[in-house]
């Protein structure tokens, strides 16, 4: 019975990685990513397929599961249940910001890394939003697809430099070295590039 179970389970997972790598390369709205489908992950995360891109996530888990593959994303809560039991000196990005329709955000979370700094965790209702509100307030970010994270501690931005996030900011005199990639964001005068500036 159990062998049933595992061969039945064996083949829908084949099954989904099948259809999800059968998408084009023509979707547009991917964050500036070029289109690449996602391959689906049990966890709700998508990652890109070969072609590469930013990750998407389903929900705050799911990015908080993603964030936890690069560094330490602890003891996730609700952006109101952090703000409302925090009393340290650092705290998360967002408590205004999550309430405001200008930002398209969907709900906020905040976890703690290994050093016990918060990172916010934004799920986005629409990325475009997003972007334009960040250039009007003159903001920065590590965005996949749908999402994005705001670390404050050093090591976890270090740590997330070697993830598929990229660092979405609108300053018009940020330059990237050579050889890290730079590309328009959604809103014209907004980059993303695998270049983490500080």
């Amino acid at each position: 019975m159990r062998i049933k179970r595992a061969l039945a389970i064996g083949a829908t997972l084949v099954a989904f990685t099948a259809v999800a790598g059968c998408g084009g390369d023509d979707d547009k709205g991917d964050g500036g990513t070029g289109g690449k489908s996602p391959a689906a992950s049990s966890s709700g995360v998508t990652g890109q397929d070969a072609g590469g891109g930013l990750p998407k996530a389903a929900d705050l888990a799911s990015i908080a599961y993603y964030v936890n593959k690069h560094t330490s994303c602890l003891d996730l809560k609700t952006g109101a249940d952090y703000d409302a039991n925090h009393d340290g000196d650092r705290t998360a990005w967002g408590a205004d910001e999550a309430s405001d329709p200008a930002w398209g955000i969907k709900e906020r979370g905040v976890c703690s890394d290994g050093a016990g700094d918060p990172l916010a965790l934004l799920s986005l209702a629409d990325m475009k939003k997003f972007q334009t509100a960040a250039k009007a307030n003159n903001e920065q970010f590590l965005v996949g697809q749908d999402f994005a994270v705001v670390p404050v501690g050093d090591q976890a931005i270090q740590e997330l430099q070697k993830s598929e996030l990229l660092f979405l900011t609108c300053d018009p005199d940020f330059s990237a070295p050579s050889g890290f990639q730079k590309s328009p964001g959604l809103v014209d005068g907004c980059v993303l590039s695998n270049y983490f500036s500080s």
